[in-house]
C-alpha cells in the first residue's frame, strides 16, 4: 500500500527531509521525500500497520525546530518503489501564497498557558507562529496584521519585540498578543448585561456550567453552545431550545485520556483527535459511562473532539468534565459569529454568553471525520482544513469557481493544479443560509484573487446556487450533472489521469438526472468531462417530493405498492394516510420518479418500523445502519439486473417475508446491506467484462455508511479492482464543488 502525505509549515531548511529518510528506513518503508512549492511531499510504501506507525511517529518525533501547519494524507495503490530516497526539490512553477487554516493550540503555548510564572498565564488568546487563528481572522492577502481582525490591537513593547525577533517562535505571528495589549473575554448574564471581564468572566462561565446552564461561547469561527455533557436534563433543554430533536451533539473532552474512558479509539482515530486540525472524530461509544443519553440517542457512536483554543483548554481544565459543544444557531441556520447575535439569543437559546473583542472575519464550523476502511474520511471539511487546496495531477485549462449544490454546500475556486474548497456552508434553504452562501462566493473570489473564466453549478433548475449562478455570472455559467460531479471529485483526489475512465457508483438521496427524474442509485462509466449512465435502480414514485425525505413512511408505501404488497398489511401507519399516499402515487400527483439509493434505505427503515418520520436528514438510514451493526449475518436478498436496471422489488418481498416470519430486525437490516454490496459487486464485474475498466469510484452520501463502504471496497479489492474512496473531501454533497471545479477547468467552453 502507498501513503501520500503533503505537509505545510516550517518544514524546509530545518532537517525535515533527513528526519523523514531516517524514520522511513528504520520502519522499512520505500518511497521518497521532496520539497515542493506547496511544502514537503512524502510517498511511502509498505504494510498498512507500518504506514500507520509512520504517520503517528512523523508528528511525534519531528525535528524540534520544524512546525507542521497542515498535514493531509491519503492511501493509494502501490507504485513499486525499491528504495527510499530524498529527491531533488520540485520547481514546476511560481510559489503561490497559501491561506492557512486555523490551527489548534500547540504544546509550547499550552505549557506557557498553565505556567504561573509566564506572563501569558491563563491568557485565552495565547498563540505563536505554530498555532492559533488564520483563516478566520484574515481579511485579505498578504497575511499581515493590518489585513487581519487583529489590526485594532497595537502590540505592547514586549509583544512587538517577540514579533520582530527572527529567533523567537512568535516572529511574525500575526495574532500575537498578551493580557496587556490583546483581546479579552467578557461575561454577559441572563439580563444581557456585561458583569465580568477576563479571569472573573471565565470563573463565572465554569460556575454556570456546574449549575446546569447553557452558555454561548465565542470560538475561532463562530459561537458554540456549551453545557455539561453528563447532565441529561440540560442536554434535553438544549435540544428543545435549539430545535434539534435527535441529531447527535458533538462532545468536547478535557483531554485524550478522558476520551478513552468514554469511547474505543483506533490508531488512526487517535491521530485524528490529536492532529493540528483537531476535528470532531466519530467514535464507537463505550456502553457504561455518565454521558447523557440524549447526546446521541439510539446511536452507538459519539462525535468527540479535544480543546483547540486556549479558552477551551482553560474552561475544560477548570470544569473537569466533557461538555456538549454544538454550533450556536437555530437548526439549519448558519453558525453565529457576532457578539450582538450571541447577546440576542440569551433568554431564548442560551442562559449567558462568554464573548470577546477579537472580531471573526468569516464563519467556520468544526470539521467532522470518520475512520472507515482504514482511511480518514471527511464528513464535513471546514475548520482546520479549509481552505487548503486539493492538488490535482494535472493543470486546469482556466480559472474556475464552482458553486456547489443545495445541501451541505461548499464553494471551490480553482487555478493551475489547485482547487481551494471553502468552509462548510450547509443547506441553502433559508434566507440566512442564502446570504452566507453569497458572502462565501464573493469572499473566495477576493481572497484567492481569482477572475473565473468559467463558473460551474448543478443542473437542478431550482437550486438556489443554480439560480444565483444564472443571475450573477450569466454567460460564464456551465452546468454539470450532480452524480457526474460526485464521481469526478473522487477521481480528482485519487489522482486519476486525464485520459482514464472509471466505473462510478454514485449512491445518494437526490440529484437531477439527464431524463429530468431524481437520480440517486447510479452506476456510471465516467471520465472527467463525459459520462454514460450504465445502470441504475428501478425508479419508484416519491409521494410529496421533498416531504418524503422527512416522512419515510411515504417511501415505504411506494416501495410496497411497486412490489405488489398491500401497505396496510405491513405498516402501522394510519390507514387514511396510506389511502391518501396511494392516490398520489396512482395518479402521479406530486409524486416524481426517483432512482435514489438513499430513499431506498429510508423506505426499508420505515418498513421495518425503525422510523416513519425523521427529525434530521438521513436519520432513518443512519438508524438502519445502527441496527445492521448488531448482526453478522452473511445472507443476501434476491434481486434482478435487467438490461440497465436493478430491480429491487424482490428485496422488498424478502424483507416483508422475513419481518412477518419473526426474523430479528438487525438480521434483516444487515441482510439488506449485504444485498446492496452484492448489487455493486455484480454490476462492477459485469462492466469490467464489457469495458475492461478495472477502477471503481465510490461517492455520494450513502457511502458515509461504514458497513457499505468497508465491505464493498474490500470485496471489490479481493476481485482485483482498484477502489477509489474519498479521503480529502466528503463523499456527501460537501465534496461536489471539487468535481464541479475540475469539470469546469477541463471542458471545452460551450456546454
Amino acid at each position: 500500500m502507498n501513503l501520500k502525505i503533503l505537509i505545510t509549515g516550517v518544514v524546509q531548511g530545518v532537517g525535515f527531509r533527513p528526519f523523514v529518510y531516517r524514520l522511513a528506513t528504520e520502519i522499512g518503508l520505500k518511497g521518497y521525500v521532496l520539497n515542493s512549492e506547496s511544502g514537503v511531499l512524502i510517498e511511502v510504501e509498505g504494510k498498512k500497520e507500518k504506514l500507520e506507525e509512520f504517520l503517528l511517529r512523523l508528528q511525534e518525533e519531528k525535528p524540534q525546530i520544524s512546525k507542521i501547519y497542515s498535514l493531509e494524507y491519503k492511501f493509494l495503490p502501490e507504485k513499486g518503489y525499491s528504495t527510499f530516497e530524498i529527491k531533488k526539490s520540485e520547481k514546476s512553477g511560481e510559489v503561490q501564497v497559501s491561506v492557512l487554516p486555523d490551527l489548534a493550540t500547540c504544546e509550547e503555548c499550552l505549557k506557557e498557558l498553565f505556567n504561573p510564572d509566564d506572563r501569558r498565564y491563563r491568557y485565552p488568546f495565547i498563540n505563536c507562529t505554530n498555532c492559533g487563528p488564520r483563516f478566520t481572522i484574515i481579511e485579505k492577502l498578504p497575511y499581515d496584521r493590518p489585513n487581519t481582525t487583529m489590526k485594532n490591537f497595537e502590540m505592547c513593547s514586549l509583544c512587538k519585540k517577540e514579533y520582530e525577533d527572527p529567533s523567537n517562535r512568535r516572529f511574525h505571528a500575526q495574532p500575537n498578543a498578551c493580557p496587556i495589549c490583546g483581546p479579552h473575554v467578557t461575561f454577559i448574564n441572563e439580563e444581557k448585561k456585561a458583569v465580568a471581564e477576563r479571569e472573573k468572566a471565565i470563573e463565572l462561565t465554569v460556575e454556570y456550567l456546574k449549575n446546569g446552564k447553557i452558555i454561548a461561547l465565542k470560538g475561532l469561527g463562530g459561537f458554540h453552545l456549551i453545557c455539561d455533557a453528563t447532565n441529561e436534563e440540560v442536554v434535553k433543554e438544549l435540544r428543545k431550545r435549539k430545535l434539534r430533536e435527535e441529531k447527535p451533539f458533538a462532545v468536547m473532552f478535557p483531554d485524550f485520556e478522558t476520551v478513552k474512558d468514554y469511547a474505543y479509539i483506533s490508531t488512526l482515530e487517535e491521530r485524528a483527535l490529536k492532529s493540528i486540525e483537531s476535528p470532531i472524530v466519530i467514535l464507537e461509544k463505550k456502553e457504561k459511562t455518565d454521558l447523557a443519553s440524549s447526546i446521541s440517542p439510539e446511536n452507538s457512536t459519539v462525535g468527540a473532539f479535544l480543546p483547540y483554543t486556549p479558552l477551551h483548554h482553560i474552561i475544560l481544565k477548570e470544569f473537569g468534565k466533557p461538555i456538549v459543544a454544538t454550533s450556536a444557531n437555530i437548526t439549519d441556520e448558519p453558525i453565529i459569529k457576532e457578539n450582538e447575535e450571541a447577546v440576542e439569543i440569551i433568554g431564548r437559546i442560551a442562559d449567558a454568553a462568554l464573548i470577546h473583542n477579537r472580531r471573526i472575519a468569516r464563519r467556520c464550523d468544526d470539521s467532522v471525520v470518520r475512520i472507515m476502511a482504514g482511511r480518514q474520511i471527511p464528513v464535513r471539511r471546514s475548520r482546520g482544513f479549509a481552505p487548503l487546496p486539493v492538488i490535482l495531477p494535472f493543470e486546469l485549462k482556466r480559472p474556475v469557481i464552482a458553486l456547489g449544490v443545495h445541501m451541505k454546500n461548499t464553494v471551490a475556486v480553482a487555478k493551475g493544479n489547485k482547487v481551494y474548497l471553502s468552509q462548510h456552508i450547509g443547506d441553502i434553504d433559508n434566507l440566512k443560509a442564502e446570504e452566507f452562501f453569497e458572502e462565501v462566493v464573493e469572499d473566495m473570489l477576493k481572497l484567492f484573487e481569482v477572475e473565473p473564466e468559467v463558473v460551474v453549478c448543478d443542473r437542478h433548475p431550482l437550486y438556489y446556487s443554480t439560480k444565483f449562478g444564472e443571475k450573477r455570472f450569466g454567460d460564464k455559467l456551465v452546468k454539470v450533472y450532480h452524480h457526474h460531479a460526485h464521481i469526478i471529485s473522487t477521481m480528482a483526489e485519487n489522482e486519476i489521469p486525464l485520459e482514464e475512465n472509471v466505473i462510478g457508483l454514485a449512491f445518494d438521496g437526490t440529484g437531477y438526472g439527464e431524463d429530468g427524474t431524481i437520480w440517486g442509485g447510479e452506476i456510471l462509466i465516467a471520465g472527467y468531462t463525459e459520462f454514460k449512465r450504465a445502470f441504475h435502480l428501478r425508479t419508484f414514485r416519491l409521494p410529496g417530493g421533498d416531504r418524503a425525505v422527512k416522512e419515510p413512511y411515504r417511501v415505504a408505501i411506494s416501495l410496497l405498492l411497486e412490489a405488489e404488497i398491500e401497505p396496510e398489511s405491513v405498516l402501522k401507519t394510519d390507514k387514511k394516510k396510506i389511502g391518501f399516499i396511494r392516490q398520489m402515487i396512482e395518479k402521479g400527483i406530486n409524486a416524481p420518479l426517483t432512482s435514489s439509493m438513499g430513499r431506498l434505505f429510508d423506505g426499508i427503515a420505515a418498513i421495518l418500523g425503525i422510523r416513519e418520520t425523521v427529525s434530521y436528514h438521513a436519520q432513518a438510514a443512519i438508524l438502519l445502519e445502527q441496527a445492521a451493526l448488531k448482526s453478522e449475518t452473511t445472507q443476501v436478498y434476491e434481486f434482478e439486473v435487467l438490461n440497465s436496471e436493478v430491480d429491487w422489488r424482490p428485496v422488498i418481498s424478502g424483507v416483508v417475508e422475513d419481518l412477518k416470519s419473526g426474523k430479528s430486525l438487525p438480521d434483516i437490516a444487515r441482510k439488506f446491506h449485504n444485498t446492496v454490496i452484492e448489487v455493486g459487486m455484480e454490476i462492477a464485474l459485469k462492466l469490467r467484462d464489457e469495458t475492461g475498466i478495472n477502477t471503481v469510484a465510490l461517492s455520494g452520501g450513502v457511502f458515509q455508511n461504514k458497513i457499505l463502504t468497508e465491505k464493498l471496497s474490500r470485496k471489490l479489492e479481493e476481485k482485483g479492482f482498484r477502489v477509489l474512496i474519498h479521503q480529502l473531501v466528503p463523499p456527501n454533497d460537501g465534496g461536489i464543488s471539487l468535481g464541479q471545479a475540475v469539470y469546469g477547468g477541463l471542458i471545452e467552453k460551450s456546454n
